[in-house]
């Protein structure tokens, strides 16, 4: 068990918040970084206080191939160090891309990578679709059934033409490795479509959940420490994207992207897009915060329980059906099970039945911070997803010892809570022992695989028959009876478990106010655009023609920090709630 907060470090610091590690390990001797998300709003590192305890460790990290401001600001807040691009002395290796097998295999155990080999399987979207038929073939349509209709051209294209004679209507085409909107197009018929290349054809959703007339999709982060034994975590909090017109199926709107696509980097770039400078106020705009959404739905009354209990269910089948592939390639590279972690990025939309249907997975989501939302929200997803993810705060080619694993007389460990009733190895004891230190570390995350039912709900799907999941599931959950197989139904959620979903609903305590930090003080990019316009209804008109935007038309005063100007926002919603601007002064 992971000592707590009171035993924790606890070094003089001026901030609020002192505690900087976790004392994990069989001898409580491995020290493990808690990450703290309000480093990210201090501008070349100023608060030294998460660095005091850091200091001396040589921790080292770098980037491949990609770009993070905000990961940057985070992990030198915490005395990281960026080491060149052809060193291997790293404790955090972030990459854009998979990371290569000679690499893998050369990692310490205190060495960290984001992506595990073969992630491909479910963020490619010709291997997504691939996986998730071959499980709806063996285990049914009935539980498989989150994927719109789609093919992988031009390998389909026969079955393609004899289902769009069957189901006329429009279908969406996607680059099979594209990201960020990019390649997509609405089209109505199969001579649109360009068979030069690979692509994947999908039923278009034509019955979309509407707010205030806009179609809008989900962002939800997803973050897995294992594969074998398989444990997924999800962020409470996420992201709605709204399109920038409002929607309407009339076949003269088909070439409209802005109105069918919900992909951020193709709506901002239209002149209707909506931006919102304040952080407290999550539920105006064309981005909203995930809980912002569910509660506005909630107050509608739709059943948001269960809509999230769907969307629960649906990411664990979509990991279990590229668990095989991927399990195998972790034991064929990676010399040390803590090696990886994955952060997904789940693009869900809801159509008017409040069906969730599975879009894609994001091998490497958006982590820019464009607004206050999003340095929010993404600060405190990566400060949370690094502390799940274990960071020991040591060299990492440190030959220390983590502490001694003992074995009894016949080479086995005694079982978790010290019988000998069911004995366990040294392995599977280390594996119980570092799941439960997960659990305490989680903050915000979710475990929703393990659980207490999802044995009995998915152990069904496992096709990685391993011992590794039932012994973890038994371990954890001991007065858990180990079931048959049940299915349990998604429409009907009982009141107990409508509580648990509600967590969905809580918004994150804010980082900070404007009040708290000046904008001189804020990274340069992500600093609130404050500017003047006139004290009147702001009218953004849109190629449809209305002045919308999702949360209804709104007064809008974009408020410059040297204004000295304090007021207050009109109604907002339909639920007629009323927001106090933020108060700057110069």
């Amino acid at each position: 068990m992971v000592p707590d907060n009171t035993s924790q470090d606890k070094r003089s610091c001026s901030c609020e918040h002192r505690t900087t590690l976790f004392w994990c390990g069989a001898g409580k001797n491995v020290p493990v970084l808690h990450f703290r998300p309000d480093v990210c709003l201090y501008k070349n590192n100023d608060c030294s206080c998460s660095k005091m305890v850091t200091s001396g460790a040589g921790l080292t990290y770098k980037f491949v191939k990609t770009e993070c401001r905000l990961l940057r600001q985070l992990l030198e807040g915490h005395g990281f160090r960026e080491i060149h691009q052809n060193s291997n002395d790293f404790n955090i290796m972030w990459c854009g891309c998979h990371v290569k097998p000679y690499t893998l295999r050369g990692l310490t155990e205190l060495q960290k990578v984001n992506h595990f080999p073969r992630s491909y399987e479910i963020t490619r979207k010709d291997r997504l679709y691939k996986n998730y038929m071959r499980m709806r073939q063996s285990m049914g349509a009935k539980h498989f059934n989150f994927l719109p209709v789609t093919f992988v051209l031009p390998s389909e294209v026969n079955d393609f033409y004899s289902t769009f004679q069957r189901e006329r209507g429009y279908w969406i085409a996607k680059p099979v490795a594209s990201s960020r909107g990019r390649g997509i197009s609405i089209i109505s018929h199969p001579n649109q479509i360009n068979l030069d290349e690979q692509i994947v054809v999908c039923k278009y959703i034509s019955n979309p959940l509407l707010v205030d007339g806009f179609k809008f999709d989900l962002r939800i982060y997803v973050m897995v420490t294992s594969f074998d034994p398989l444990r997924i975590y999800v962020f409470n909090e996420g992201l709605a994207r709204f399109s920038t017109v409002r929607y309407d199926g009339s076949p003269l709107n088909l070439g409209n992207i802005y109105m069918h696509l919900t992909n951020y980097s193709i709506n901002k770039k239209n002149s209707g897009y909506v931006k919102c400078s304040d952080p407290d106020i999550e539920d105006y705009g064309n981005k909203w915060s995930m809980s912002a959404l569910l509660r506005y739905l909630k107050n509608e009354g739709y059943d948001t329980a269960s809509m999230m209990m769907r969307v629960e269910d649906l990411i664990i089948k979509t990991l279990l059906s590229a668990e095989i592939p991927i399990a195998n390639a972790c034991r064929m590279f990676l010399p040390h099970r803590e090696n990886c972690f994955e952060l997904f990025g789940f693009d869900v939309i809801f159509d008017e039945d409040q069906k969730p249907w599975l879009l894609e997975v994001n091998l490497s989501p958006s982590l820019a911070c464009e607004s206050p939302l999003d340095l929010k929200i993404k600060s405190n997803l990566l400060s949370q997803m690094l502390t799940l993810a274990g960071v020991v705060a040591l060299d990492p080619y440190s030959k220390r010892d983590y502490g001694s694993r003992k074995k009894s007389a016949n080479g086995y460990s005694m079982s978790v809570d010290g019988s000998n009733a069911a004995p366990l190895s040294n392995e599977d004891l280390r594996l119980v022992r570092q799941t439960k230190e997960e659990y305490v570390r989680k903050g915000a995350f979710f475990r929703i695989f393990p659980s207490e039912d999802s044995w009995d709900t998915y152990s069904q799907f496992l096709e990685n028959k391993t011992h590794y999941n039932f012994m973890l599931h038994s371990q954890l959950y001991p007065n858990k009876e180990m079931n048959q197989p049940t299915n349990i139904n998604m429409t009907v959620v009982p009141g107990s478990v409508q509580e648990k979903y509600a967590r969905y609903e809580k918004s994150l305590q804010p980082l900070g106010t404007v009040e708290d930090y000046p904008p001189e003080a804020l990274l340069d990019a992500i600093t609130p655009d404050f500017s003047v316009v006139d004290d009147t209804i702001t009218q953004h008109q849109h190629d449809s023609g209305t002045g919308k935007c999702p949360g209804e038309i709104r007064q809008i005063r974009e408020i410059s920090p040297t204004s000295g100007y304090s007021g207050r926002l009109p109604t907002r919603s339909p639920a007629g709630r009323h927001y106090s601007r933020l108060q700057c002064s110069g």
